[in-house]
């Protein structure tokens, strides 16, 4: 199942089409916006531990926080340990967390059993963020501990496209983070770039700023599956 839109066309937003049996979320910066507290937490570890705050915020975006605890942490750190202490304080941290705009709209009207949620949060983390967004988490969750590699590695993608039965050609993944567009890319999977910190796009990907013009129809092909048509 291709894009009714060439690779590297530029079209006007509204007028791009996709079709997919299955689509695949990112969540922070592609379902919720968690910046807020994001920064808040990764300031506040930084300060802590005397870590450079600037260059953690430009390169973990959309990165497993055990991975970027173990690029920053001083030498001889328990990296496991100043993982779970970064954890906590996320967990406890939701004011200002909120939905981009058009996504519970957007998650309304998809299948629930073709669309699954691909995150570099742990599971507790990630259903904590959702529900302070008032978005459903969906069935499919693939979470850091399921994981052996976090993004840009292409597993958890390629994972999710498995569990809902569906070849990665025939999937559609959003993302909002350069780790992240990079692993949508890595599965051979159609990638959207959402908001504005994707950095530079890969040939093909589209970019939406938010889900506020997309717009979405399911239907059934010949043999019963669903076929979800986006215009973005």
């Amino acid at each position: 199942m291709t894009a009714s839109t060439p690779a590297g066309t530029s079209i006007p937003t509204g007028t791009r089409n996709l079709t997919c049996r299955a689509v695949l979320f990112d969540m922070d910066g592609t379902l919720v916006d968690s910046t807020a507290v994001v920064e808040q937490v990764w300031g506040e570890f930084a300060a802590r531990y005397g870590l450079d705050l600037e260059e953690i915020l430009r390169t973990s975006h959309g990165v497993q926080a055990r991975d970027t605890v173990t690029r920053f942490a001083p030498a001889g750190a328990d990296v496991p340990a100043l993982t779970a202490e970064l954890g906590a304080m996320e967990r406890v941290r939701t004011e200002g967390i909120v939905a981009l705009p058009g996504a519970a709209r957007l998650l309304s009207a998809l299948p629930a059993d073709a669309v699954a949620l691909v995150t570099s949060a742990d599971v507790v983390l990630a259903g904590i963020r959702m529900e302070a967004a008032g978005l459903p988490m969906p069935a499919v969750a693939v979470t850091a501990e399921r994981v052996t590699r976090g993004k840009p590695d292409p597993e958890g993608y390629l994972k999710a496209a498995a569990n809902l039965g569906v070849d990665p050609a025939d999937a559609v993944v959003f993302e909002d983070a350069p780790a992240g567009i990079a692993a949508g890319v890595a599965a051979g999977i159609r990638t959207v770039a959402v908001g504005p910190n994707t950095g530079p796009l890969p040939a093909g990907v589209l970019h939406i700023p938010d889900y506020s013009a997309v717009t979405v129809r399911t239907s059934q092909d010949e043999a019963g599956r669903t076929v979800i048509s986006f215009r973005l």
